[in-house]
């Protein structure tokens, strides 16, 4: 220490704390407003004290005393509101603003299924309509299930590959449909498709053995398979008693490109993603087509129409 400074002793620290108390007090009853001349700001530091301030031994301490400040005030229940309510309004704008993105994605992926099936039902009418086509009706009463693909796309260039959204329905022991479950059907290998043309496809599925082999994961069509897939075309002169004896027997209402359509190689398998959106609930396809575990009318336009190809 230097030869001015000592050590601070507990009666300095006495002293200073009643000089401290002092001032406070004198600062809390002085009224608002221009402070009188002795205001802590005239008072002046001196050897043995401040000059000016009420007279405290302090043993040769100095202190100046803090300056006078106007307490805060006391925030009012109002002031505390109007933050958390501003603050509660922006996170509920925000969510809102959030919302509408949230349910035009689900009811965009809903709508897909729906749609799928609206146009199944217009393709059993096709079919139905389908003059040159007369036995389609001893095929429908033969028939374990139905496959629809409404829209199958082929490519004419580089690689000849099929394509399309389908749903399968099974008949029961009643003799009533199935509410539908969803399927891809796509070829085996893809590339470049050049003049693609489209078709409604039908496959009437004849025989316990086919049903199951399309019940499965993953479904390769062809005659590896052990099964017959006899294909007519919308002129049905090949629709004689002979070729309906196939497992599995596919109307197309296609010509042109479509005139040899094949689907041998063709891949077919279930959109478990669909079936769950449709039917709000994972379920297998075997237990939707089968079981009869899940329903939905909006499918019941399809299975109507169905019912009247009898």
């Amino acid at each position: 220490m230097g030869d001015d400074a000592r050590a601070v002793t507990p009666r300095d620290a006495t002293g200073t704390l009643s000089l401290l108390a002092t001032t406070l007090k004198q600062q809390k009853e002085r009224p608002q407003g221009p402070f009188p001349s002795t205001t802590p700001a005239d008072w002046t530091l001196s050897g043995d004290g401040l000059a000016g301030a009420p007279a405290r031994p302090n043993n040769g301490v100095t202190m100046m005393p803090a300056p006078f400040t106007k307490p805060a005030a006391k925030p009012s229940p109002r002031s505390r509101i109007l933050p958390a309510a501003l603050s509660a309004l922006m996170i509920f704008g925000a969510m809102t603003a959030a919302a509408p993105h949230a349910l035009a994605a689900a009811a965009a992926h809903g709508t897909d299924q729906s749609n799928l099936v609206e146009r199944a039902r217009v393709t059993v009418d096709d079919l139905r309509k389908d003059k040159e086509f007369g036995n389609a009706r001893e095929l429908m009463k033969r028939a374990k299930g139905v496959l629809i693909v409404p829209q199958l796309i082929k490519g004419g260039f580089f690689v000849g590959g099929e394509g399309g959204d389908a749903v399968l329905l099974t008949r029961g022991p009643d003799g009533e449909f199935s509410y539908p479950a969803f399927y891809t059907l796509g070829s085996a290998s893809f590339g470049l498709q050049i003049g693609v043309e489209q078709a409604e496809l039908v496959m009437f599925i004849m025989s316990d053995k086919a049903l199951a082999s399309v019940l499965q994961d993953e479904f390769k069509i062809g005659a590896q398979a052990g099964l017959a897939v006899v294909t007519l075309g919308s002129t049905a002169e090949a629709a004689t008693p002979t070729s309906l004896n196939g497992d599995i027997i596919v109307w197309s209402s296609a010509s042109g490109a479509y005139a040899g359509l094949t689907l041998n190689g063709s891949i077919l398998k279930p959109r478990d993603s669909w079936n769950e959106a449709y039917y709000g609930k994972p379920e297998p396809v075997s237990a939707i087509v089968s079981k009869r575990s899940a329903k939905n009318a909006d499918a019941d336009g399809l299975r109507r129409n169905l019912a009247t190809i009898r």
